[in-house]
């Protein structure tokens, strides 16, 4: 159950949404990119990788099975700026962090009715 957090964290990481005060980038940060989410602490397995998509300061989950359905908010601003958050039935997880240039990095925290873990992220241009 608390093994999802991570997945659907790793799926919204860099996911579609706003964030309410930066505008989007316009295409700074587009095209695709390898996510890695770690687990630092919790019950969530210790680690999983995922590509997304940027596109207009919105990324796009870009393939795979993220444990059913999710809803996704958060946006990568014209600094780089990251906030995302992610619900999929009991469970929400909730990160930021910052891109800059090919790469980045921030943090992340989830939990469920039962459980929580957290830990950080790190990302990679692909494209």
């Amino acid at each position: 159950m608390i093994r999802l957090l991570g997945s659907i964290f790793a799926v919204a990481m860099l996911a579609t949404g706003t964030l309410t005060t930066t505008a989007p980038a316009a295409d700074k940060f587009d095209g695709a990119w390898s996510v890695v989410v770690i687990t630092d602490a919790g019950t969530c397995d210790r680690a999983y990788r995922y590509g997304v998509r940027i596109e207009n300061g919105k990324v796009h989950y870009a393939g795979g099975d993220a444990g059913g359905p999710v809803q996704i908010s958060g946006t990568v601003a014209a600094n780089g700026r990251v906030a995302v958050s992610v619900r999929s039935g009991d469970r929400v997880a909730k990160g930021s962090g910052r891109l800059t240039g090919d790469s980045g990095a921030g943090r992340w925290s989830g939990q469920s009715s039962a459980d929580r873990c957290s830990g950080r992220w790190e990302a990679e241009r692909r494209g």
